[in-house]
């Protein structure tokens, strides 16, 4: 076993003594609506999310539904979201996609997944994951900081992090490893001002460790 493989097995061993159970933060019920709010959590908390997909849902709860707003119809009641507009307009144009491609059900396809508009690696992976309990490993903000920290990764881009983590971590890991180091991210390494005190992994981070030589 490399090295990297070794480190991951001990990382991840102690997030699942922690957490034996790890979740994604946002609210849904089915594949539409995980979609949905995926779509808005970018540049937003999921705590804000879930306020907005609570009303969301009711008065769409499906993409026919959503699709004969326009833009402006939408954009009034996700306007407490970041990037609100151009999340108006994608989700709509996800939604006409799903009805006039397929059935208006999301597909389970990672190709499929990347032709709805506005859906790049990252959503495909959590709703591959999440939705249809397929192995994917998302890579957002927190993730990659926390990998490439800890030092699970050497990366300059999600993309090039994501094959990293999928080449040290088992298939079986994956989707639990995106939620661990999310929360780990969300919770304790801040991108600004780390909680290192009080991390589980300090002993196992080159962050850490090299912040202790200086």
């Amino acid at each position: 076993m490399s090295r990297k493989k070794e480190k991951a097995k001990r990382i991840f061993a102690i997030l699942a003594e922690q957490n034996p159970h790890p979740e994604t933060e946002l609210n849904f019920k089915t594949p539409w609506q995980l979609l949905v709010a995926t779509m808005l959590s970018a540049q937003s908390t999921d705590k804000q999310v879930n306020k907005v997909t609570s009303l969301l849902f009711e008065k769409y709860p499906s993409p026919a539904q959503l699709a004969v707003l326009t833009p402006d119809e939408l954009a009034k009641d996700i306007k407490s979201i970041g990037l609100f507009r151009t999340k108006s307009r994608h989700l709509l144009a996800s939604a006409k996609t799903l009805l006039e491609r397929f059935g208006g059900e999301v597909p389970s396809d990672l190709d499929s997944l990347l032709s709805l508009p506005g859906v790049g690696q990252k959503t495909a992976n959590v709703i591959l994951a999440n939705a249809f309990a397929i192995p994917a490993l998302a890579v957002d903000t927190h993730v990659f900081r926390v990998a490439n920290r800890i030092g699970l990764a050497k990366a300059k881009t999600p993309a090039a992090t994501e094959k990293q983590l999928t080449a040290i971590i088992g298939r079986e890991l994956w989707a639990n490893a995106h939620h661990w180091l999310i929360l780990h991210g969300r919770y304790i390494c801040h991108a600004r001002n780390p909680h290192c005190s009080q991390c589980s992994l300090r002993e196992h981070c080159d962050y850490f460790q090299n912040k202790k030589e200086e």
